[in-house]
């Protein structure tokens, strides 16, 4: 919802489906793979790997999972997405900081959604 919220906000449009089906052949199969990589195969990592290894409550492990997802994304996806590096193809620092925020309240939400899991002592 964010990446479709995103133009009401900065003014630039934030179409990820639409990058990400450059690569995979549509739009629709870049909205399949961005929904099974943040409903599944994201939430799986932060659990499984991330949470055992950030301290401090959900919040905070999910915000700094989102700044992780965020960097990948900024230096790895968006340059083969062809946006360049920090997203410099597709608006510079608004698009940047546009990102951040959806990452980081992305990584907020699964943190708290996750909650303190099974490891929780009381």
């Amino acid at each position: 919802m964010m990446m479709y919220m995103a133009p009401m906000m900065t003014g630039m449009p934030m179409d990820i489906a639409a990058m990400l089906g450059n690569m995979l052949g549509g739009w629709t199969m870049g909205m399949i793979a961005h929904l099974i990589m943040g409903i599944i195969v994201f939430p799986m990592i932060y659990v499984l790997v991330i949470y055992h290894f950030v301290p401090g409550p959900p919040l905070v492990r999910g915000l700094v999972y989102g700044v992780l997802l965020w960097v990948a994304a900024v230096v790895v996806v968006m340059p083969i997405a062809g946006a360049g590096v920090l997203m410099s193809n597709v608006g510079g620092m608004m698009a940047l900081i546009a990102s951040l925020i959806g990452h980081l309240v992305y990584g907020g939400l699964l943190g708290v959604i996750a909650g303190y899991g099974p490891t929780r002592k009381t």
